[in-house]
């Protein structure tokens, strides 16, 4: 039995606040109204005093499958997600081997069909040899390319300026772009190494991988972009120099736009003393006056979207020196609670939060039904407590690495509840994975 009535929920929906009881029929959002009757055969579910939102799209995620399942798979990180209140990811293409073509991408698809508890779509990677295939691709089956412009997990990094402008210029799809400049890093990275030998202190990540090294490939590939009309959306900003390279407004109305995650609103540079190698990821946390000038711009729409980058390793791997330690933090399971802290803080509306992890992925890659709490939509929906706290414990963690970075804090609101088309996959710290998501699917 799939059929629900959700009685009594505050909802937050494009822009509004307001009470209503919400039937879903199947799939998909039937009705939603001031007060709505039980029919035969359906659920009740009392949402009295808890925040019921779309379920939120991830756009930005690493669940290392294939390749690298003794970190993370799709199985565990979509049961992760589906407990944080994320319905809906788009991985990423560094996996092993590389998402490159077309063949490798339906595998990903494959294996997302049989084992993702939620709902699912997969960029396609760009590589210095693979540009035809990128001409090729259907805009209907594919979210956007992914471009490495510096080294990263995975290798990636497009060097070669023949192929990148062939991207820039070529691509059906939105390009999606990882903005460090590979040479400034480098540069970086040999200094420190010939100062410090392999006992680099953590706390020289942000200088490694700089501010300067982000502001030039940001400024780079927005330049590329407007000069072929390009549609670009610059991953995981970290920095307030590059805020001034994005215009504030409606996403609808942007060929270049740009997300922030959650880490980079949580933490700063100071926090390396305590976290250590647990919080090294690419780009860098840096300042906490970046921190707060990312907390701004995403408030007054400079930013558009809110995601994790949710990358786990294992715990013993971030344990190493810095040279081997790799970059990337398991985020997903909290991230909601992460970001709603800035709302209890008054630094972000409910509303605006909804927009950023939501309606604005649903619009800028033009996802089918997703998104919004609408008649006809797909049924997923995230119904949070505001009123029940959440201490992380490690026991709690369902990424398979085991481990967070959130462990030991205290977060104001708590995951009550998340609905995956319409099947309840996660209900007051219980998760049903008896049913798999649903591909994502384009209106292009």
């Amino acid at each position: 039995m799939s059929d629900w009535l959700i009685t009594n929920a505050d909802i937050v929906n494009e822009g509004r606040r307001f009470s209503a009881d919400l039937r879903v029929r199947g799939d998909r959002i039937e009705a939603i109204a001031p007060s709505l009757d039980a029919k035969p055969n359906e659920r009740v579910f009392d949402a009295r005093g808890r925040l019921l939102i779309p379920g939120l799209i991830d756009d930005h995620v690493h669940f290392r499958e294939p390749g690298y399942t003794a970190k993370a798979d799709i199985a565990s990180e979509s049961r992760a997600a589906a407990a944080g209140g994320v319905t809906s990811f788009i991985d990423m293409p560094n996996t092993s081997p590389p998402t490159l073509t077309h063949a490798l991408l339906e595998e990903k698809y494959a294996i997302a069909a049989r084992s993702s508890a939620i709902n699912h779509a997969f960029y396609f990677g760009a590589s210095n040899g693979n540009l035809e295939a990128i001409r090729a691709l259907d805009p209907r089956t594919v979210p956007g390319v992914k471009v490495f412009l510096c080294e990263s997990t995975g290798n990636l990094c497009v060097s070669d300026p023949a192929t990148l402008d062939g991207v820039f210029r070529d691509s059906p799809v939105l390009v999606a772009v990882h903005c460090e400049d590979d040479r400034i890093v480098h540069a970086n990275l040999d200094r420190e190494k010939a100062a410090h030998g392999d006992a680099i202190p953590m706390a020289l990540h942000p200088h490694i991988r700089s501010r300067q090294a982000c502001f030039v490939s940001t400024k780079w590939a927005v330049d590329t972009a407007r000069r072929h009309g390009t549609r670009l959306h610059v991953l995981h900003v970290s920095t307030a120099d590059e805020l001034a390279l994005f215009e504030a407004g409606p996403i609808a109305g942007k060929r270049i736009t740009a997300e922030t995650c959650v880490h980079f609103l949580r933490y700063t540079d100071a926090d390396y003393a305590t976290l250590g190698g647990k919080i090294k990821c690419n780009p860098s946390i840096k300042a906490a006056s970046d921190r707060d000038a990312l907390m701004r711009a995403l408030a007054d729409t400079r930013l558009d979207i809110l995601a994790t980058d949710h990358a786990p390793h294992l715990l013993e791997e971030k344990a190493q020196p810095y040279t081997r330690c790799p970059s990337g933090i398991p985020l997903i399971q909290f991230a909601l609670q992460s970001a709603l802290e800035h709302v209890f803080d008054g630094k972000l509306t409910l509303e605006r939060l909804v927009e950023v992890t939501a309606h604005a992925p649903a619009t800028l890659f033009a996802i089918r039904d997703r998104g919004f709490l609408r008649e006809g939509h797909f049924a997923d929906l995230t119904l949070v407590d505001l009123d029940t706290p959440q201490t992380v414990k490690r026991d709690d963690v369902l990424s398979k690495c085991g481990w967070s970075p959130f462990e030991g804090d205290t977060f104001r609101a708590s995951i009550a509840a998340t609905w995956v088309n319409g099947h309840l996959a996660w209900n007051q710290g219980q998760l049903d994975d008896s049913r798999c998501g649903q591909r994502l699917e384009f209106d292009r």
